[in-house]
């Protein structure tokens, strides 16, 4: 393979069990079968000689590419231009259902709208990230790469009357593709793992239904969005992308579909993401909901509604009754391990799969938790009896350890400390314990809740606060900021027009904003404990959107915003971070990122609308 494509110059396709990454080339470089947390099939992204990829592009040596999704879809479409002609790659995976499975298809279809092209491919799996042999099993209708515990079926898409016309040929335990098209003809390949029987001819007719049914989804399912402000068509893409890397049995959302791919190229801060973390899926019912996107909303607090029942009552007192991050069914072994036989994306080493910061503290996650619970039951959402005894043992919980020092937000590895954010989320946690105690007529220790609650609120104001800097800082006895701290006045901490707070978000202005850009945080002045720098994290540039339009600062925020919208790749989508030449970094695409965009739009659009008609 040649060298390695640009982070950004990917689309993503999926099912809702798992998904595809599919560069600009037309190359499948990462897929994870049968779900999004296992092992890869396709992994050229983080090694392109051992990883494995599916490959079609033109036989001519010079072409262009464009690509795009077909509207209001998660259908991709890979357009390639020569002199002779121009065709088109139209890819995507049939919507697999609610049920968890094996079975998956990824759909390739080719098809040539001017003059005439020959396709070429290569089909080269390597199972389990590169660790399990296969075979390779050619018939009339297609082939079957045969590994332990999976195999994979392909099967021909075309015409009885033009057996020869899409050609299959073995390599060295991989398949090899030719097809030359006019204008105006479609054939291709449909890849199934777990397949119920031998490969078969799929008549171009099935393809058709299997596209249409597929358009008809995707569009049956944006129509629900109640969003008809400002930038519209980032924020339903951005719902789009989240949808994808929801798992639709159990209603989890990943972090991102991808694992290892660097925050600073050559740098080791490479983690895999194919989790649901308690934090960024707590946020995503806030977005889910402002769109109008209620099942999604009701199948995640679902599944929250589950962990809290499992965990509550004999969690470990030392991480706390929840775990931070657990996997798309609710288990929990994450242990992380490194792939040394990959040599990960451009040189990044280690590759990393299953996450060590699984075991962290973070006290945050119990605020963000009951802060979604609560924004949920507000609209309709509600709590039964025993998820609300459950809440109720994990509020005990946090009783007696909220006042001890943890990892944080970031999940850094340098030790644990008293994190301003940490302590705020907890003041979150007790508060919107007492106001759905209050709004369901539920029992609750209100008096003891509302006791740890209040001092909570002292401390941070007396702990949080740094005179000298003027502004709350990362955590006690540091001067650090943190961008992480742009939600107090999000989550009603504290008021966005509160000096204290002007001069706290004045302060990042200064230090941890560049070009609109935004920082998490210094790692020279706070050490994380891991080497090498990092870029801007796309995440805090959209949290910073929201809090200068809290601020009234509308006309900057709105700015910021436009601004950030330029740094999406081709399709609308983001990575993790951004690096000063604008290059994307991190896994990729994330979702705390599109969460954070919606949101941001969603108040900047309010605040904009209020401005327009008059209000303050």
């Amino acid at each position: 393979m040649d060298a390695y494509p640009l982070i950004e110059n990917h689309g993503l396709i999926g099912d809702l069990q798992t998904a595809a990454l599919i560069s600009t080339d037309g190359t499948v470089d990462w897929f994870c079968c049968p779900r999004f947390d296992s092992p890869s099939v396709f992994g050229s992204l983080l090694d392109r000689e051992k990883g494995g990829h599916f490959s079609i592009r033109p036989a001519h040596k010079t072409y262009a590419t464009k690509q795009l999704y077909f509207p209001d879809t998660a259908i991709l479409v890979t357009r390639f231009m020569t002199e002779s002609g121009t065709g088109e790659v139209v890819d995507f995976m049939p919507v697999t259902g609610t049920e968890a499975t094996d079975r998956h298809r990824l759909v390739r279809m080719l098809r040539c709208v001017r003059g005439s092209m020959t396709f070429e491919g290569d089909i080269a799996p390597r199972f389990d990230y590169g660790r399990k042999p296969h075979e390779l099993h050619i018939t009339e209708h297609g082939a079957v790469f045969s590994s332990e515990g999976l195999q994979l079926a392909v099967h021909a898409v075309r015409e009885p009357e033009d057996e020869r016309l899409l050609n299959l040929m073995s390599g060295d335990k991989d398949l090899h593709v030719s097809l030359t098209l006019q204008a105006g003809q479609q054939r291709g390949v449909i890849m199934e793992s777990a397949p119920d029987g031998p490969p078969h001819e799929i008549r171009v007719e099935e393809y058709q239904r299997l596209f249409e049914e597929t358009i008809h989804f995707w569009r049956s399912w944006l129509d629900q969005s109640l969003y008809s402000g400002r930038w519209r068509e980032a924020v339903e893409r951005s719902a789009v992308t989240l949808k994808l890397m929801t798992y639709a049995p159990s209603g989890a959302l990943v972090a991102a579909p991808t694992a290892g791919l660097p925050e600073q190229l050559g740098g080791e801060r490479n983690w895999d993401y194919r989790f649901t973390w308690i934090r960024d899926a707590s946020f995503s019912v806030y977005a889910l909901l402002g769109l109008g996107f209620k099942e999604e909303a009701t199948a995640f607090i679902g599944w929250l509604r589950d962990r809290v029942k499992e965990e509550a009552a004999g969690g470990d007192t030392d991480t706390g009754p929840l775990n931070i991050m657990y996997r798309v069914d609710g288990s929990s072994d994450l242990a992380e391990e490194t792939l040394e036989h990959w040599e990960g994306y451009e040189g990044s080493a280690p590759v990393r799969i299953g996450n060590g910061a699984a075991s962290q503290l973070q006290l945050d996650i119990y605020g963000e938790a009951l802060d979604s619970i609560y924004f949920a039951h507000e609209r309709g959402i509600q709590l039964d009896t025993r998820g609300w005894s459950s809440l109720h043992t994990l509020l005990d919980w946090l009783v007696d350890h909220w006042d001890q020092p943890g990892e944080g937000l970031w999940e850094t590895r340098g030790g644990r400390k008293d994190f301003t954010y940490g302590r705020v989320m907890s003041w979150v946690a007790f508060d919107r314990a007492l106001r759905l105690s209050a709004a369901s007529g539920r029992p609750a220790a209100r008096e003891r809740w509302a006791a740890e609650r209040d001092g909570i609120y002292e401390q941070v104001l007396t702990k949080g606060w740094d005179p000298g800097r003027g502004a709350f800082v990362q955590h006690y006895g540091s001067d650090v900021l943190d961008s992480a701290l742009l939600r107090m006045p999000t989550v009603g901490f504290i008021t966005p027009d509160d000096p204290m707070w002007q001069s706290t978000l004045e302060a990042m202005d200064r230090e941890l904003v560049s070009d609109s850009l935004v920082y998490r945080y210094n790692p020279e002045a706070s050490p994380d404990g891991l080497r090498g720098s990092e870029g801007t994290f796309s995440l805090c540039t959209f949290m910073y959107v929201d809090a200068l339009a809290r601020a009234g600062r509308t006309n900057q925020a709105r700015l910021v915003l436009e601004k950030m919208l330029t740094y999406a790749n081709h399709l609308g989508l983001y990575s993790e971070e951004i690096d000063l030449t604008g290059r994307q970094l991190g896994n990729f695409p994330q979702a705390f990122t599109h969460l954070a965009l919606i949101d941001a739009a969603i108040t900047l659009n309010a605040h904009l609308n209020r401005s327009c008609d008059g209000g303050t």
